[in-house]
């Protein structure tokens, strides 16, 4: 990635580099996450705000890395907005699972396990 300002523009490609996340994911997470809202520009050229690319990566760890599910996500970003971070769980989100840390050898396993399950899908991917 170029060695950009924090507070400058992002566009879709650069983003996805970043986090590391594809374009259409991206597109995708804009039709679900009302609050995410990047500029558009002629031609539909999206540009990035910092705020956008914070909350990206917010939805990006509660998806990817404790494995919410969207309408889990859609649900706590809702109540942190409302400042009520407790009503998320009473909402039906996803119960919080106990506190793990990146140390932890079940947590190391997870995370090959769930690297491994998306180099196959990108294998698959190709074949098809």
């Amino acid at each position: 990635m170029t060695s950009k300002s924090a507070t400058a523009f992002r566009t879709i490609s650069e983003v996805s580099e970043e986090l590391e996340i594809p374009q259409h994911v991206l597109r995708f997470w804009e039709t679900r996450f009302a609050t995410l809202k990047p500029l558009k520009r002629a031609g539909g050229r999206r540009y990035y705000r910092p705020e956008d690319l914070e909350l990206l990566k917010r939805i990006r760890d509660l998806l990817y890395r404790q494995g919410m599910t969207i309408r889990g996500v859609q649900q706590v970003l809702r109540a942190e907005r409302r400042g009520n971070r407790g009503q998320a769980a009473g909402e039906g989100a996803q119960p919080e699972a106990p506190a793990a840390t990146p140390g932890d050898p079940l947590v190391q396993e997870l995370y090959a396990l769930r690297d491994e399950l998306v180099a196959l899908r990108r294998l698959l991917a190709r074949g098809s």
